[in-house]
């Protein structure tokens, strides 16, 4: 059989058909970071990962603007190579300062920040994984030789018993361990147990990773995301920049010692251009404001608290999530698209969760406001909400049952000491 006989039946018609077509939209010619044209029509960008609304922030245009005057749009070639500015440099300095670790590299993409963890993942390892983790951890994982054992989301008694097994098995245990966790999960919008987590991998003799993609810039008393939250320090640090950051791009931080031996031996980062200077100097001038303004985390906190609890009230069910990440649960994958659609022709663009990036029963829409949103967008946002809820039946049509009130993840005390 021809290999590309299976692409035939995704046709234009496939897409329609299925619902599929409310994926890869283009953006029309203006974006302000809050709302924008999706062909002729224009809607509030309730799915954005922009956290801060820092993309359409003067001072992060004009510095990558900046960056393409001086150093033009690439360097040609790797970091390795010829692909180094001492921009990069700057920012994985301010990154490993900001995370509360030695050293960072920065890649192209969050993707390549999770698969630097490769090389460290060698015959007769062992990595224990969260099952909701986001599938760049699971593609570092399947290309190291490491063996994964995953455990039930956020179970920590399944973890131990695994950990256990892994002690008592000879053939198991010939090298090192490794637990991989999400800060915050990028569907269901819940916290990892750090702490639960650091204490079983100190029994067992093992080490933290956490990808902080959506805990940067939210998380903590100054933002430094999941750890500073819970004022720890794993292992090792990894995150995207397209979400607080306002750019696109990775880093992974941790000791110097570690970082130095994946730039030499991590792929992802060998062989690869480096990351644009309009990207680097994005993600810094992010990173600056970041940290001089607070008040643009307390504003998206406080804007996800309220969207949180004003759906709730209606009767949806925003699940165990404490973050600005909202997962509306709409059952049933055609049902969630259906919703999907008057969604958007009410003018509100939200993201439409189905299988298999869930599982099939627990659709959502994951929506996500940025501190950019103005109070009348939320009261937007929640209209349409009731609305297409009542119509669909996703909420009843009399006022709900009370609902017990979400409180939003707020800083804790300062970072600790490192184990």
């Amino acid at each position: 059989m021809d290999i590309l006989q299976k692409c035939r039946p995704w046709t234009a018609e496939h897409l329609l058909v299925t619902g599929r077509d409310c994926y890869f939209r283009a953006v029309g010619d203006t974006f302000d970071g809050t709302e924008a044209d999706f062909q002729g029509r224009r809607v509030i960008v309730a799915a954005s990962h922009d956290y801060l609304g820092l993309s359409a922030e003067p001072r992060v245009r004009e510095a990558a603007v900046a960056a393409v005057r001086r150093f033009g749009t690439s360097l040609g070639g790797s970091r390795a190579v010829s692909g180094s500015l001492e921009l990069h440099e700057e920012l994985e300095r301010g990154l490993a300062a900001f995370l509360g670790h030695e050293a960072a590299v920065v890649l192209p993409s969050g993707y390549q920040a999770n698969l630097m963890l490769t090389p460290l993942l060698g015959d007769g390892d062992m990595v224990f994984s969260d099952f909701s983790n986001h599938v760049s951890l699971e593609d570092a994982v399947r290309l190291g030789r490491a063996k994964e054992r995953k455990f039930l989301h956020g179970d920590l008694g399944h973890l131990e018993e695994l950990l256990v097994v892994a002690d008592g098995s000879g053939t198991e245990n010939t090298g090192g361990k490794l637990i991989l966790t999400d800060g915050v999960f990028s569907v269901d919008g819940d916290v990892c147990d750090l702490p639960g987590l650091m204490k079983l991998a100190d029994a067992h003799g093992a080490r933290v990773v956490v990808d902080s993609s959506h805990d940067l810039g939210v998380l903590g008393p100054t933002g430094a995301g999941a750890g500073e939250h819970f004022g720890l320090r794993p292992d090792l640090v990894t995150g995207a920049l397209s979400k607080s950051l306002a750019s696109v791009g990775g880093v992974i931080a941790g000791p110097a010692d570690v970082i130095r031996y994946l730039r030499f031996h991590a792929r992802a980062a060998l062989f690869t251009a480096a990351a644009s200077p309009a990207n680097v100097a994005a993600a810094l001038a992010s990173l600056r404001i970041l940290r001089a303004e607070p008040e643009r985390r307390v504003r998206v906190l406080d804007l996800a608290e309220r969207l949180h609890n004003g759906l709730r009230a209606l009767g949806f069910d925003t699940g165990a999530s404490v973050t600005p990440v909202v997962p509306v649960l709409v059952s049933g994958r055609e049902r969630c698209l259906r919703v999907w659609r008057r969604l958007f022709d009410a003018g509100v663009f939200a993201a439409p969760m189905v299988h298999p990036v869930v599982r099939a029963g627990r659709e959502v829409l994951r929506v996500t406001l940025t501190a950019a949103h103005t109070d009348d967008q939320l009261e937007r946002v929640l209209a349409a909400f009731e609305h297409v809820g009542r119509v669909e039946g996703v909420i009843p049509g009399s006022a709900p049952a009370a609902h017990t009130p979400v409180r939003i993840a707020r800083p804790r005390g300062p970072l600790a000491t490192a184990r």
